[in-house]
């Protein structure tokens, strides 16, 4: 039956395109590479940490994902970003696990734009994470966007920044067991796609530390 669903609806990889596979091996090697420190224009005053350009499998896997439907691509994503956690934690860039558990923020994202993607694309990497690297981690959905937000493609670092302020928020849904976060002392990374010119990041980082959480590090699937 998977041969003839293949014959009738072919699998493409979500990567490169080529087919025969959801997700190509050739791809994975790729994502699976160590992390590099980025310095975006905006600066969030905490290490932000990418897995490389946005280029080649880590575009085409982004797109896919927010243009086409591609929700499985979550996956494989999340698994990338769940070993590049590993990797901060052994190069000590990140606390062990017996030392802090981890929260996972996804980066916010505009209303609009999750509902025609069929939910949030960044919120389903992350909860991959969180499962990956288990051992305490866990998601926390705790920002989210105003109204006025415009899609920030074309706008320079300082429009993308007044585009933003002021409209982040912490969501009224957050547990209260994140805004003690600053008592417990936990790992707090925010999590994202793709990271342009850091405004977002930065934006993110701030509210968060007015709300009393202090963000360790950015980690992202690509730096553009």
């Amino acid at each position: 039956m998977r041969a003839l669903l293949d014959l009738i609806l072919p699998l493409e990889c979500g990567g490169c395109g080529d087919s025969g596979s959801g997700w190509c091996e050739r791809c994975r090697r790729t994502l699976a590479d160590d992390p590099v420190a980025v310095r975006p224009r905006v600066d969030p005053g905490v290490p932000v940490w990418a897995l490389g350009p946005y280029a080649g499998p880590r575009r085409g896997a982004v797109i896919a994902a927010k243009e086409r439907g591609r929700r499985d691509l979550a996956v494989p994503m999340g698994m990338a970003l769940a070993g590049a956690v590993n990797t901060l934690r052994r190069w000590g860039e990140l606390d062990p696990p017996e030392l802090a558990p981890l929260w996972l923020v996804p980066a916010p994202t505009r209303a609009r734009a999750a509902r025609a993607r069929g939910g949030d694309p960044v919120l389903r990497i992350a909860s991959v994470v969180a499962t990956a690297t288990g051992r305490g981690s866990r998601v926390c959905p705790a920002l989210s966007m105003g109204r006025g937000v415009r899609d920030s493609v074309g706008l320079s670092a300082a429009q993308r920044q007044d585009n933003l302020a002021g409209r982040v928020r912490v969501s009224d849904k957050v547990p209260d067991d994140f805004l003690r976060t600053r008592r417990s002392c936990p790992e707090v990374v925010l999590v994202d796609d793709v990271l342009t010119t850091g405004a977002t990041a930065a934006e993110s980082v701030r509210v968060l530390a007015t709300a009393g959480v202090q963000v360790g590090a950015v980690l992202v699937l690509a730096y553009a």
